[in-house]
């Protein structure tokens, strides 16, 4: 008989720990309506990046493309063990699905990454600079590492407002190198700053595999003075309650680091096969064994929370979601030529002069001249 209420689900893998007497649960309780949601996002998300990716092969997406899917479980089970409408996010430019999870629909996301008007920086920003400020999500960025001191400053505000929320800054196995993270990281523990830095490792930055990028590549440990754990990032429910307990923690303590163990399934970028680095085979045995959205739905049905059926439901309900948005988005109009001049400086009244853009340089912008 299928069950309605919560049942409890043991871990495949225990959370390693790094200077810490106490560690999550290896087992939570998880109802269907938790289950059936974090399906649900996950699926959209594993669609709409496939969507991105026949898109950018179609030549209607310019510049750069970074896809998430193979590591939904953490942007899902981040959100759902976190307090959004408090804690602070910023990210690397594999950002797409941080920004649908922060309240954004696959039509915005997509929008952006056609450079149409209609997307969150209107176009402008594209695949590698989401953001949506207003749930504290503080974007993607282009520059390796260079979320880590973002997220330092923004656990600082946390701190200097008293509001009780925490900064969550993750980078890349590939990032984990960078000087700003070890020097943002000192300051965190110097002002115990309620941070919370993640270690996305997917296993290869770019083209360089872990273990011929790091001298140690147990990231959850390089914090030395600042405690780790490492999490099974491709288990949404562990990611869940790794994240309820590294929240308290900071909140109360300080800084620490998490290293969650996933991998990426496309390349590092659209430029890169993913292939040269890696057979085809490793790819499908992860897909096999560790599939993220896999593992949910057998959870669902192992549980009997939920059948066959109803995950069909919901297949067919987001697959027409993501088709509506691919449609949506490349029929979006593209930005008006003024647009190139907003959002620079503050002063954007109708006098703001741009030298060699008025009347008589031929392009007219504003028509001010000097």
């Amino acid at each position: 008989m299928m069950s309605t209420e919560g049942v409890k689900v043991e871990f495949d893998k225990p959370f390693l720990m790094y200077n810490m007497d106490s560690s999550p649960p290896d087992s939570t309780m998880v109802t269907k309506d938790e289950l059936m949601g974090y399906y649900e996002l996950m699926y959209k998300m594993r669609r709409m990046e496939i969507a991105a990716d026949t898109l950018y092969k179609g030549k209607f997406v310019k510049g750069f493309c970074h896809l998430y899917d193979g590591q939904e479980a953490i942007c899902v089970g981040m959100e759902a063990g976190c307090n959004p409408p408090l804690d602070s996010l910023v990210t690397s430019y594999r950002d797409h699905c941080q920004q649908l999870a922060r309240g954004d629909t696959v039509k915005g996301v997509l929008t952006e990454l056609l450079g149409k008007a209609g997307g969150c920086a209107k176009g402008k920003g594209g695949s590698m600079h989401m953001y949506k400020a207003d749930a504290h999500f503080y974007g993607g960025n282009g520059i390796v590492g260079g979320q880590c001191p973002l997220g330092a400053g923004l656990a600082f505000a946390h701190k200097y407002r008293g509001d009780g929320g925490v900064a969550f800054s993750l980078y890349g196995d590939g990032a984990a190198n960078q000087g700003q993270l070890f020097e943002a990281l000192n300051m965190a523990a110097l002002w115990k700053l309620p941070l919370i830095y993640v270690c996305e490792n997917n296993q290869y930055g770019m083209g360089t595999s872990k273990k011929r990028g790091s001298a140690n590549d147990d990231y959850y440990t390089r914090g030395h003075y600042v405690p780790g754990i490492k999490v099974d990032g491709m288990n949404v429910l562990a990611v869940r309650e790794a994240t309820k307990f590294v929240r308290a923690y900071a909140v109360e303590h300080g800084p620490i680091v998490v290293e969650m163990d996933t991998y990426r399934y496309h390349g590092h970028s659209m430029s890169d096969p993913g292939i040269t680095y890696r057979n085809r085979d490793e790819v499908a045995g992860v897909r096999a064994a560790r599939d993220p959205v896999e593992r949910v739905k057998r959870y669902i049905l192992d549980t009997e929370l939920g059948t066959t059926a109803e995950i069909k439901e919901i297949d067919a309900r987001v697959k027409k979601e993501v088709g509506e948005a691919v449609e949506a988005a490349k029929n979006a109009p593209f930005p008006v030529p003024e647009e190139m001049y907003t959002d620079i400086y503050t002063d954007q009244s109708p006098s703001f002069y741009i030298r060699g853009s008025d009347a008589t340089m031929g392009t007219g912008v504003y028509g001010v001249t000097k």
